[in-house]
């Protein structure tokens, strides 16, 4: 990526201040969701840039492991460290030689599970971990306004209420996705791009974290998964559908959570006297690759077709999850649902009360839509805050007692 061409990414200032108090930082995320581009815009002229992934430096870090750290001293960025997990141990010894000494390594990688675990037997209380997933709404707009914010008036929308007001924008931003390098370039095919992507995420991660050895039956599981996006998880009905095992279909759950491609959303329990449903919910981490993975190719067939509301509910939800990670916070998010029928799509866990959430794709709120919101705050009472209704339209508008519209350009 051009250096002209960067988007500020609401990571950074958090990736600054771990490096100032941490003797490491490990940067993780999907790939090619702008690790290395990040941390070169920050740190390029103070560190040396390693990548670990090319086999002969692979090879040189495992030989001798001590050698390859003096050869390449702190501060140093080390890409890809899941390639070179030996290394860990060592860096630890670097580390406590001079513990006060912030910022001495930054390691990214695109594997978490595997990684997670080996940080932190290698470096408890050494390492902050962020995550970057690929770019927010937030982000986008923000590349795209051309007026500096002391220009524009106090009363002035913000760019991301101007740029995703339009359907149409945000429909083609759904279908291309939200990964730097096809969403800075109009003019790639993004098609070409995603089918590219999906490819080298088959043969490098799935192969790295698990010996799979059909991969043509684990790509059908991925597309079979993306089918139910945004709806509750049963494991039994699509290890049957795809032809494997239902421990096999949770080690592939747990491998495309691992790898940032999905993420998982959980219900929210509390003694309130009602039986809450306890299966989850899959989201895909990028909207691009959701609609690719079923095959969706315009906006028309994207938006009014039969997932057009699993597709925006699924754009809504990823927007969430980067709002927390990107502040270097775990989301606490979940979903609400009774036996009885009662729910809602999203339960933000806040510090003075719990905000009950509902994603709906009509441009025209209604009063109806808030029945999920008010059983809510019936149910948790003072627990219970303001409940909005996030939808595609422009205004917010009151939809009962203690319940709005918010526009997704508001989020």
């Amino acid at each position: 990526m051009q250096v002209d061409q960067y988007i500020a990414r609401d990571l950074e200032p958090v990736v600054q201040k771990a490096a100032r108090e941490f003797p490491a930082v490990v940067l993780v995320g999907p790939r090619q969701s702008g690790k290395t581009t990040l941390l070169n815009r920050l740190f390029s002229q103070n560190y040396k840039f390693i990548s670990l992934e090319p086999p002969d430096v692979r090879l040189a870090a495992f030989n001798d492991p001590r050698g390859f750290l003096n050869l390449y001293p702190a501060p140093v960025v080390f890409d890809e460290i899941q390639y070179a997990p030996a290394l860990l141990p060592y860096i630890k010894e670097q580390i406590d030689q001079d513990r006060r000494r912030p910022g001495q390594y930054i390691l990214t990688g695109s594997q978490n599970l595997l990684l997670m675990q080996q940080v932190t037997e290698s470096l408890a209380g050494r390492a902050a971990v962020l995550k970057l997933l690929p770019l927010s709404l937030r982000e986008i707009a923000g590349a795209k306004e051309r007026k500096l914010p002391w220009e524009r008036a106090s009363d002035e929308p913000t760019p991301a209420m101007t740029l995703f007001q339009s359907s149409t924008a945000l429909w083609k931003q759904a279908l291309r996705g939200f990964y730097p390098e096809i969403s800075i370039s109009p003019e790639r095919d993004a098609r070409l791009w995603q089918a590219s992507y999906v490819q080298t995420y088959l043969e490098r991660d799935v192969r790295n974290l698990r010996n799979i050895g059909d991969l043509t039956l684990f790509q059908t599981f991925l597309r079979a998964l993306a089918a139910r996006s945004a709806q509750l998880l049963n494991l039994s009905e699509i290890a049957r559908d795809v032809g494997v095992a239902v421990n096999t279909a949770r080690d592939w759950i747990s491998l495309l959570e691992a790898s940032f491609q999905i993420f998982i959303l959980r219900p929210y329990f509390a003694n309130i006297g009602k039986r809450l449903i306890k299966s989850p919910k899959v989201y895909f981490v990028d909207s691009g690759l959701l609609c690719y993975l079923v095959g969706l190719r315009d906006i028309e067939h994207a938006a009014a077709g039969p997932m057009g509301g699993a597709i925006f509910e699924n754009l809504v939800m990823a927007e969430l999850f980067k709002i927390y990670l990107h502040r270097g916070e775990e989301p606490a998010l979940y979903f609400w649902r009774t036996a009885a029928g009662a729910e809602v799509d999203v339960v933000v866990d806040a510090p003075n009360a719990l905000i009950p959430l509902e994603i709906k794709l009509s441009e025209t709120p209604r009063p109806e839509m808030a029945g999920g919101l008010i059983s809510f705050q019936r149910d948790f009472k003072e627990k219970a805050g303001a409940g909005y209704v996030i939808y595609p339209g422009k205004l917010i508008l009151p939809l009962g007692q203690g319940a709005a519209s918010l526009p997704l350009s508001h989020l």
